[in-house]
Parts: structure tokens; sequence; C-alpha cells
């Protein structure tokens, strides 16, 4: 990472207010930043401002606009229109944020973690001032955990693709807050084996942290531990390590973490309640949900504004016909809760289309009449991990489990619902479609195709309900195709890190 803008990120972080429900003010130097409790406070609540960004908005729409969920349409003003038709290019500098948003976030949680063990080790400090800080560095640890699962998500193969010991098939490592000038001392890229083991050891360091925090008898040290928590807990660690064992392929491991999640205070939502979660932003199936008030509503992602606008008859994006056609329009709650008939003005004439409101808006974050589309992150819920275990069980040997957990989410989510017992592909692909049906619009999707090595063709054959649609759609969007292999499954490293990082300059992913 370039000097300069680690050291404008560091700033931006160190205007973070010590309370969250009040905006970023003061600031403070480099060497002094963190000598107290408060000032770490100060410091972590920047850090908490990093995940909101980095868990919904662009990180999550642009893979699903990229994958075989939406079309766009001729009104959207080419907004996101060359990642729709798959013309990705190094240069693109809508791209370049993918990569140089989590590398700034990792330069400040390397800042901050050596400041915190400096503070928690001042004579005379309290036990329960000690906790606390042992608890914002676990926190710091899931940070950076996941900002490099970000990272290889987007820029790096699947375990089921490459052998991840493969030579610079990751992203470099940066563990060490060192800003220089010095382009000799930047990293080249690590193997992808290498970037998961960092982020199960950081994962690690998280859970002990929050654990020992969340059994430690301190008031309120339980109360994040409960569904809709604004803050990390070791629910929120196992559910990313979840999610990673299952990238891995790592059966046993995402089945047992999963299985522990469920196990907590979480349920599936009623078909009401699942409804009003995507309004409201708030859930009994929601794990963890970043903290965000209307004070602070122009850092809350505007996560909706991808498909829809405050324009009459203006739709940037519109699902698939194979997308519609995999849900039972009458019972499956999900069809409701994200699809809704709207019209697109085009020509001085009205076509009925299928729109996309799985992110509505939530009116909390609205200052004025207009719809800021602004909906709190939602980064992890129970109904993925009922996923991860159907996935995990029907590519494993839990042929049973995987049956169960899928029938469990089918049944809280499809009226009548009657349970299958399914075996072989036939139960690998019901999970499939699950998971596009349940996490659509979340940011799986590319990421989905690349592991299960499944290219796509984008489908407009609509049902007579939406037959012209295919007259206001984008042709070159409608006619995007990707092998099961497709170079462009992995995102390329921005122009500006190969021209300026001479370790990375020969490490450009394949294709671009």
């Amino acid at each position: 990472m370039k000097k300069i803008f680690l050291s404008i990120f560091f700033l931006g972080s160190l205007l973070a207010s010590c309370d969250m429900n009040e905006l970023p003010v003061g600031s403070l130097s480099d060497e002094t930043a963190i000598e107290t409790e408060k000032d770490a406070l100060k410091f972590r609540n920047g850090i908490y401002n990093d995940i909101r960004s980095l868990t919904a908005g662009s990180m999550i729409t642009y893979p699903d606009i990229q994958a075989d969920l939406f079309i766009g349409t001729i009104v959207n003003g080419n907004r996101m229109g060359q990642i729709s038709i798959g013309n990705l290019n190094s240069g693109d500098n809508d791209l370049a944020g993918f990569w140089s948003s989590p590398y700034a976030s990792i330069a400040s949680v390397n800042y901050f973690l050596p400041k915190l063990d400096a503070v928690m080790a001042k004579p005379g400090l309290p036990e329960s001032q000690i906790l606390e800080l042992q608890r914002f560095r676990g926190e710091s640890h899931w940070a950076r955990a996941f900002y490099y699962y970000s990272l290889a998500e987007k820029y790096c193969n699947s375990y089921t693709v490459i052998d991840p010991n493969t030579p610079n098939s990751g992203v470099p490592l940066i563990t060490t807050y060192e800003p220089s000038g010095d382009y000799a001392s930047y990293k080249g890229r690590a193997t992808l084996a290498e970037v998961y083991a960092l982020i199960e050891d950081d994962l690690n360091k998280a859970y002990s942290d929050l654990n020992a925090y969340e059994t430690s008898g301190i008031d309120g040290a339980k109360a994040n531990l409960a569904p809709n928590a604004s803050y990390l807990s070791t629910y929120a660690v196992m559910a990313l390590q979840a999610r990673i064992a299952l990238l891995k392929g790592d059966w046993a491991t995402a089945i047992d973490k999963a299985e522990k999640v469920i196990e907590g205070p979480f349920t599936l939502s009623d078909p009401d309640e699942y409804l009003n979660m995507w309004v409201t932003d708030s859930g009994k199936e929601l794990i963890f949900v970043p903290f965000g008030n209307l004070d602070q509503n122009s850092s809350v992602p505007d996560t909706g504004s991808a498909w829809l606008t405050n324009s009459s008859g203006v739709f940037d994006y519109v699902p698939t016909s194979s997308v519609l056609s995999l849900y039972n329009e009458l019972d499956d709650i999900r069809y409701i809760s994200f699809f809704e008939p709207n019209v697109i003005t085009s020509d001085n004439d009205d076509v009925q289309v299928p729109t996309f409101v799985k992110f509505p808006g939530n009116p909390e974050f609205n200052t004025g009449s207009s719809n800021a589309f602004r909906n709190k992150p939602k980064p992890f819920r129970l109904s993925e991990m009922y996923l991860i275990i159907a996935e995990a069980g029907a590519m494993g040997t839990e042929s049973g489990k995987a049956n169960n957990a899928l029938g469990e989410l089918r049944q809280a989510r499809i009226e009548g619902y009657t349970h299958q017992t399914l075996s072989g592909q036939t139960l690998v692909n019901a999970v499939r479609d699950e998971r596009c049906k349940e996490l659509i619009g979340e940011g799986f999707r590319i990421s989905d195709l690349r592991r299960w090595k499944v290219g796509f063709q984008r489908s407009s054959n609509y049902a007579a309900e939406y037959a012209d649609v295919p007259t206001i759609l984008v042709p070159a969007s409608m006619q995007t195709t990707y092998t099961a292999t497709d170079y462009r499954y992995l995102l390329p490293i921005p122009v500006e890190e190969i021209n300026t990082n001479p370790q990375i300059a020969g490490q450009q992913n394949p294709g671009y």
C-alpha cells in the first residue's frame, strides 16, 4: 500500500467518535493516538465504521450484478454497465476499491493491535479494563480476518479449482503497520493456503479474546450474544469460521461451526418477521448487524440503489427469468419479500418488469422525502448456517444432516412445504438452488459459481406477465456468457498496484 493512502486512511480512522451514536469528531497524532482505554475506544469505533462499509453496498452488489442473477435495463445510464457485461479491466476505477479499501482497513488494524497490547501492559489497570481492551483486540482480529476473506474471494481462485499451495495464488499478506515509500519493501502475493491460514489464526485469536470477555461476568458482557447484535461476538466468529471452512472444502468443520451457531439464541424468522426484517434491519435470525443511526446516515451503505431509484419508471437492473423461476410465487415468503412488479418507461412505452426490492431502504435513514435506500448491513444470518450445513453435508458424507438443514430452512420460508429426502446430485442441485434463492443480492453468487465450477448465460425468457421485458434490456447484458472456469471470476488487480509494487508486477490474475 502506498504511504500517502495509508496516512489519509489512518487520519480518517482517528476521526471516529468515542460514542457510536455521534458523528466522528476530533483528531489525534500518530505517536499519541492510543495511550488510554478511552483512546482505544475511539479507534475501535473507527474499525466498526470500516466493517459497516465493507459488509454492504458495492462490496456485495457488484458480485451479484456481475453474475447470472440480474440483467441491465436500457434506462440505467450504464451504471455498473461494464461489470454487468463482463468487461473487466485493471484500470477500472470502479473496481479498484475492492482492493484498496480492505487493505486500508487492514493497515488500520495493524496499527491498532500493538498499541492495544501496550495499553494492556500498563501496570495498575483494573481487570475490567483489561477485559474490555481484550474485547477490542478480538474484534480487531476478526476484522482483519474478514478483510482478507473479502480480498481472497474477489482476487483468488477457489480451493476446489486450484492447488491452494500454488505460488502467488493468494494476496499480499501485511500484518504490521509499516508505511513506507520504499517500493522494494512491498509484499508480493502469498499462496492461497497462507492467506486462509492467517484468516483462521486471526479468527482463533478473536474467539479467545471475545470468549474471555463474554464469560467474565462483567455487567453487560453477554448482551451482545443476542440477535441483532451491533458488536461482534463469538457467534460472529463461528459464523465466519463456518463460511471459511465451506470455501476450503473442510466439510466437518463447516458443519461443526454452523451447528454451534444454530444452537445459540437465534431462530429462523416467521414469514411476517422475515418480510419486515429487510426494512427495519432487525430480526431474530440476525447474528451481527453493524451499528448505524440517523446521525450516521451518510455512512450507512445505500445498498438498494444498485437496483432502485427515486425516478419514476427507472430501475437499473432486473432479475433474470431463471432466478424468478426458482421460487413458488404464491407460497415462498422470499418471492414476496424480494420481488415486486413495477413499470419501466422507455420511449413513451410502459413495460411491466419484476424489480428487486430486497434492500428497500430503512426509513430511519431518510433525511427528506426521498428514499435513500440505506439499510444496515446483515453480513451473517442464521439461514446461511443452515445452507452451509446443507452444502457441506451434501458434498461430504452427511446427507442426513444436509436434508434436515435444507428441510428446516424450506419449512421456514415456504408455506405448506412437505419435507423431501434427496440424494446425490439431486441433493447438491437443490442446495445450490436454495442458496441462490435465500442469498440473492448479498454478494455470494460469483464465489459460489466459481467454487462449483459452473458457467452461466443470463436468461430472458420471461413468463407471460413479463413477456415484454426483453424489449427494455441491454443486449450485451442479456448475451453475457461465462465458462465454468472463466478468468473473469477473479477481479483484476488494479493497474496502479501493479505499476507501484515491483513484487506484484508479474503476478496479475490470468486474462488481464
